[in-house]
């Protein structure tokens, strides 16, 4: 979902539309709008009416348009980021620059867990759902750029998917997609608290063992030399909390006691509120939106350690179709939906791409210019993924002790690893604040006709968002897990239903619906249905 003004766009927009902005009830039929709005509203009318609508010598000025908001556009966990929109109409980038700002905010988070899906699916059924869920969300991503253009006889130009929803399922269409975009940001800001946790407590682990001069070694299996890959829930299949061997001469006192306050699930997932509360409760977010520059950063930074790690691990495969043996898993697993769950949301851009597309300055290579970009982005999955899984040592290590987060499986001390962390946490600390002011926008205009409408409303909130981060963790820090619920949840709304669904009507209604659109579509609507079911069932 992304927000619906800009400073630089509302020339483009004319004539100006006044919103409700105290909604009741969604069946109720009266708009009701402040009177100040309302003369707005016949001040820019009475200067349109003026000339020919050709003339633009009468525009109405700058001073009786409406106070510009801000445009932000994020993928869950790709990236937020705001956006500079059409001025006089006219889009300014290149079809390179779309390219990039798709690919950019496309990739995120949800890079960390794909060699962890390709472990559940199995190395050669891995390979080909990444490549199959690509062109399948490609496909339905298309369908959502292509919607507006379906309805005749209205005037789509500024309409985001939401609005082609309400158009055609009407209050259960806006309301199911607010929720369904809810999901999408709680799950996402849930998955960013539990990877903050998990790289303040590695980055402030490596801090005090470098000032203190302390040689700790994990309790873990892990191989031995300068390149150590470790496997933290190897011996208990859960997620390793503290659980280290300390080798230094002198009192061992302060060293437990940090151990005591710098604890994984216990205590850092707490410390962060301080930090990040306060921030989620700023009016505007333009601060932190300057920082996107970051996730490019850092997901360039992963794919240059990924391809260090692999250069100096080697390769380590054996290709056991469907049986699993000490160190290795089969090519083909029936945990295979756990991955597709990640990919639908690692894959997800379909709630801001309209936005993305209409900036760029040739329209008719939109459908090319975001082809590229998912070939690009399914091309950094299986690069990371494969690599990854591929030169993960095997044996000594067997290729089940991949974790969720692939940086968990190099430990604390791994200098590499640890710039990979810092980098990551301060990009999610800058996205954070954007994702919580995009679910505040969406929640509290949609219920109170205010994005800001006191700082009790925007408190309360912000305390639910932040406790649910906080809950998962403490009881649940499994960000695959969590990747593949909230994606499976969300993507069977935007990816799967909807976009095949306002196809088929908007066909049945041109009278131009076949049998054969009518089974694909049909077909597409139960994968996004049994994939949602999996992930409960494995």
């Amino acid at each position: 979902m992304n927000i619906q003004f800009n400073p630089e766009d509302y020339k483009c927009k004319r004539p100006f539309h006044v919103e409700p902005t105290n909604i009741v009830s969604v069946n109720d039929d009266m708009q009701r709008v402040t009177d100040e709005a309302s003369a707005m509203n016949k001040r820019i009318h009475y200067y349109s009416r003026l000339t020919s609508p050709a003339d633009r010598a009468l525009i109405a000025p700058d001073h009786v348009l409406p106070a510009p908001d801000e445009i932000y556009v994020y993928s869950p966990l790709g990236t937020a980021f705001k956006v500079d929109t059409c001025t006089d109409g006219y889009g300014k980038n290149s079809s390179l620059v779309t390219i990039f700002m798709i690919w950019n905010t496309m990739m995120g988070t949800s890079i960390l867990s794909i060699p962890w899906g390709i472990k559940q699916a199995g190395f050669t059924s891995g390979i080909i759902l990444i490549l199959l869920m690509g062109i399948l969300t490609l496909y339905c991503c298309y369908r959502v750029v292509k919607s507006r253009q379906m309805i005749p006889l209205i005037d789509t130009s500024n309409w985001e998917f939401p609005d082609v929803c309400k158009h055609y399922f009407g209050s259960f269409g806006q309301w199911s997609s607010l929720l369904f975009s809810m999901i999408s940001l709680v799950g996402a800001m849930v998955v960013y608290w539990v990877l903050m946790s998990n790289f303040l407590f590695n980055t402030g682990k490596f801090i005090y063992n470098y000032v203190h001069d302390i040689n700790v070694t994990d309790i873990v299996p892990g191989t031995n030399g300068s390149n150590k890959v470790i496997c933290p829930s190897g011996a208990s299949g859960h997620p390793p909390e503290n659980r280290t061997v300390m080798f230094y001469s002198g009192n061992s006192t302060g060293f437990e006691l940090f151990e005591k306050w710098w604890n994984k699930s216990q205590t850092v997932p707490f410390y962060l509120i301080a930090v990040l509360l306060p921030m989620l409760n700023l009016k505007s977010p333009s601060f932190f939106a300057k920082f996107n520059v970051l996730g490019t950063v850092s997901v360039v930074y992963l794919v240059f350690l990924v391809t260090i790690k692999a250069a100096h691990l080697g390769i380590h495969l054996e290709f056991n179709w469907f049986t699993e043996g000490e160190f290795f898993v089969p090519e083909f697993r029936i945990l295979f939906p756990q991955l597709t769950g990640v990919l639908t949301l690692a894959f997800f851009i379909h709630n801001c791409v309209i936005t993305l597309l209409q900036n760029n300055r040739n329209q008719e290579n939109n459908v090319r210019d975001l082809s590229i970009a998912y070939f690009l982005v399914g091309l950094t999955y299986l690069y990371v993924g494969v690599i990854i899984f591929a030169s993960f040592p095997s044996p000594p290590l067997s290729k089940e002790c991949i974790e969720q987060n692939f940086l968990d499986n190099f430990p604390s001390d791994d200098i590499l690893s640890f710039v990979a962390r810092i980098f990551l946490l301060f990009q999610m600390m800058t996205v954070y604040p954007l994702l919580g002011y995009l679910a505040r926008v969406q929640m509290l205009r949609q219920f109170f006709g205010n994005a800001y409408p006191s700082l009790f409303h925007v408190l309360a909130l912000n305390v639910a968002i932040v406790g649910a981060g906080v809950a998962m963790a403490v009881f649940y820090p499994n960000i695959g897990g969590i990747i593949r619920y909230s994606g499976a949840t969300c993507g069977l709304a935007f990816v799967f239903v909807y976009p095949s669904l306002i196809y088929m009507i908007s066909l049945h209604r041109a009278g131009q619906l076949t049998w054969p659109a009518l089974i694909t579509h049909i077909f597409i609507i139960l994968l996004g249905l049994a994939n949602l079911i999996a992930q409960f069932l494995l």
